[in-house]
């Protein structure tokens, strides 16, 4: 009797974790869906408080190493680039670089895309060389993909 009730008890909480992961699996499409709206308005500063809730919804359901994790850290990146606050995207680029390149492999059509958004905050931010690197890196991924 014992066994079967904490066999219950497991069950139950690996039913309960599930559900809590799928809710917040919606609340982070809702809130990345609100960014993107919040962009195209041009109202970036609340964009980049919803960005960040999202970031942290996502880190909380899946672990920090996931592509949703990487998603809102490009998110959050690209908002603060298009607000000219480039030592504040950087870091958010290379964390979200790092975990798709760990999660799809270093030849992946995601790793292209912020491979270019990096290389645009490089050529923002006067470092040409580096930037011209990524796009080459980037361009021989797209390449691979055709």
């Amino acid at each position: 009797m014992k066994k079967t009730l904490t066999a219950l008890v497991v069950l139950l909480l690996i039913i309960c974790s599930g559900i809590s992961v799928y809710a917040q699996g919606i609340e982070w499409e809702t809130l990345n869906d609100e960014v993107m709206s919040l962009y195209r308005q041009g109202r970036y500063d609340r964009a980049v408080i919803v960005a960040k809730r999202a970031l942290q919804v996502a880190e909380k359901a899946v672990g920090p190493d996931h592509p949703s994790v990487a998603t809102s850290l490009n998110n959050l990146a690209e908002l603060y680039h298009t607000q000219g606050q480039y030592a504040q995207a950087e870091p958010l680029c290379k964390r979200s670089l790092a975990i798709r390149e760990e999660a799809f492999g270093p030849d992946h059509l995601s790793v292209a895309t912020i491979l270019e958004n990096m290389a645009v905050l490089y050529r923002n931010t006067g470092r040409e060389n580096e930037a011209k690197e990524l796009d080459k890196r980037a361009a021989a991924i797209r390449a691979i993909m055709r």
